[in-house]
C-alpha cells in the first residue's frame, strides 16, 4: 500500500471581515492523498480551494485540525521548520506560470535547487532532463518572454520538482490555457507524477480533466465530499 503523503483532519478556517462579519471556509475539512496518486479538487471560485491549498502546502495557518505530511504533524512544528519542510517537500503550481522574466527556463528551474544548497552543475543537469521529460528541452535557452503559455507552464512544473519534493499542490495549473493545450500540459503533468511516484493535490474547474485523476472531491459547505 502507497504511503499517506498529505492527510488533513478536522482543518478549520474562519475569516474576519470587520468587527462583526465571520467567513468560516473551512469547516471540519478532511483528506488525504497517497505517493503515486493524483486527486482532483473541484469547487466553485471563492469556495476555499486555494485556502485548503495554502494551508495543506503550510503557506497559511489553520484555525483548528492538523496537517500532516509523511507522518509528521505540521502544525505542531516551529515556523523555521515548516519553512524547511515547504522548501524541501512542497511544489507549487499556480494558474500563472510566475517564472522569473529575467532568467531562462533552465536558470528558473536551477535557482531553487541553488537556494536549497545543490551544486550548480548537478542543479543544470536535472533542471535540462525536467525539461526533456515534459519536451521542452529546445527552450531551455529561452526566457519566458520568448515561450508559448503552454511551454511556460511546463516550466512551471519542472521548477515546481526541481528539489524533488513529495507533495505536488496545483492551483488550477492549466486554467490560462486554450482547450487544446492544456490537455497537452496535463498530459505533461500526468507524467512527472507517475514518473516520480509524487503525491498530487490539483484543484481544477476542468471536470473533463478532473475525470482523468485518481480521485474527484469537491467542497461544500466547508467540508470534503467524493466528486
Amino acid at each position: 500500500m502507497s504511503e499517506v503523503m498529505l492527510r488533513l483532519q478536522g482543518v478549520e478556517k474562519t475569516y474576519n471581515r470587520g468587527k462583526t462579519n465571520a467567513v468560516q471556509v473551512l469547516n471540519g475539512a478532511d483528506l488525504q492523498v497517497a505517493s503515486g496518486e493524483m486527486v482532483a479538487l473541484v469547487a466553485p471560485s471563492g469556495a476555499g480551494k486555494s485556502t485548503l491549498l495554502h494551508i495543506a502546502g503550510l503557506l497559511d495557518t489553520a484555525d483548528g485540525g492538523t496537517v500532516q505530511i509523511g507522518g509528521t504533524d505540521m502544525t505542531r512544528l516551529s515556523d523555521r521548520r515548516r519553512t524547511i519542510a515547504r522548501r524541501r517537500d512542497i511544489g507549487f503550481v499556480y494558474q500563472f506560470h510566475h517564472l522569473l522574466p529575467e532568467f531562462t527556463a533552465l536558470e528558473n528551474i536551477v535557482l531553487p535547487q541553488l537556494a536549497n544548497g545543490v551544486a550548480r552543475a548537478e542543479a543544470e543537469t536535472r533542471a535540462y532532463d525536467l525539461l526533456s521529460r515534459v519536451g521542452v528541452a529546445e527552450r531551455a535557452g529561452h526566457r519566458p518572454s520568448a515561450m508559448s503559455g503552454g511551454e511556460q507552464q511546463r516550466v512551471a512544473f519542472c521548477r515546481a520538482l526541481a528539489n524533488g519534493p513529495r507533495l505536488l499542490l496545483a492551483d488550477e495549473p492549466t486554467g490560462n490555457l486554450d482547450p487544446g493545450t492544456s490537455d497537452q500540459v496535463f498530459e505533461a503533468l500526468m507524467d512527472l507524477v507517475r514518473d516520480t511516484g509524487l503525491a498530487a493535490l490539483i484543484a481544477t474547474h476542468n471536470l473533463d480533466l478532473a475525470a482523468r485523476m485518481d480521485r474527484v472531491l469537491r467542497m461544500e459547505n466547508g467540508a470534503l465530499v467524493a466528486g
